[in-house]
């Protein structure tokens, strides 16, 4: 199969992420002229010729919901532009959350996400750490799911803690966490959550041995910070030693960088799939662009790339 000229352009909120990508893959970031008018409309120009060229657009989808539309126009205008494949790059895919209707009369915001970025026109969808790993189901096109526990497990591995449990802060991360526990050939915790209302958490009960550990959090976000410092609290009232954190991608909404920072965590590793405009001391941001350069370098060269799902 022929190799079409590789061309990277990232949107407004993933511009540094793109311009780490492109560094990696030795090449010039690609040129984007964006304006938004006084009344909130986005408008995007390709400021070189993408004709015929493999085109990967580089943008998070968080809050707020212009970062979406941006995106979405992006890739209809690389469609408009002639390019021969348009690779829609989304390191946090937003709207993940809402992938099922868990009650009546809401919408399943996922499903109507893949379809406007299909309806786009992107040909293929890279993305990582799916909240809901099932909605690669909801795309017609290719989507490649990475794992940003190819960046965290390296790192634990060379910390070398000792007496090492792995916990997982309610039932939807416990296939994570066991992956890890696994890896790192550590105990596994569960903690068990009620959550009485959206972005409320209230933790009922810790199943596993707790007293004397170092543990490490898994999750795949965190958005009001109480389901982790819930976690963090719940753990070292049962005796843990040091508690770490790992969360691909980091919302951090409301006051949750504070919550973070006034609990007794040593550290929290994140990633930078989502820019973080604040931080706190026992924050560490981890980049995924060698990663996701990696992805796109193969995608380019129509290559296999199953080897950089073999973490979890």
């Amino acid at each position: 199969m022929k190799n079409f000229p590789l061309k990277v352009f990232a949107g407004r909120n993933s511009h540094e992420l793109g311009e780490k990508i492109c560094k990696i893959l030795k090449v010039n970031l690609g040129k984007v002229l964006f304006k938004t008018f006084s009344d909130g409309e986005v408008w995007v120009k390709y400021n070189e010729n993408i004709r015929g060229a493999d085109v990967f657009i580089v943008q998070s989808t968080n809050s707020p919901a212009e970062n979406l539309l941006e995106l979405l126009i992006m890739i209809d205008a690389a469609k408009r532009s002639s390019a021969k494949r348009v690779n829609a790059v989304i390191p946090y895919f937003g709207y993940a959350r809402q992938d099922r209707k868990d009650q009546p009369r809401v919408s399943i915001t996922a499903k109507l996400i893949a379809n406007l970025l299909e309806k786009a026109g992107a040909d293929r969808v890279i993305t990582m750490d799916l909240h809901a790993p099932q909605i690669q189901g909801f795309f017609d096109v290719p989507v490649d799911h990475l794992y940003g526990s190819a960046i965290f497990l390296k790192h634990f591995v060379k910390m070398k803690l000792k007496n090492l449990a792995v916990a997982a802060p309610d039932v939807g991360s416990v296939k994570m966490a066991r992956a890890y526990a696994k890896n790192l050939h550590s105990d596994l915790i569960l903690i068990d959550k009620r959550r009485p209302k959206p972005n409320v958490a209230v933790v009922m009960n810790v199943i596993g041995e707790v007293k004397g550990k170092n543990v490490i959090i898994i999750d795949d976000l965190i958005d009001t910070g109480g389901t982790f410092c819930n976690a963090v609290k719940v753990l070292k009232e049962k005796g843990a030693n040091e508690i770490y954190g790992a969360c691909t991608h980091p919302i951090l909404s409301g006051e949750a960088i504070k919550k973070i920072e006034s609990s007794p965590l040593k550290k929290l590793f994140v990633t930078d799939t989502i820019p973080l405009k604040k931080t706190a001391s026992n924050i560490e941001v981890m980049t995924v662009s060698k990663i996701f350069a990696e992805a796109i370098k193969r995608t380019n060269l129509n290559k296999s790339i199953s080897s950089l799902f073999n973490i979890v």
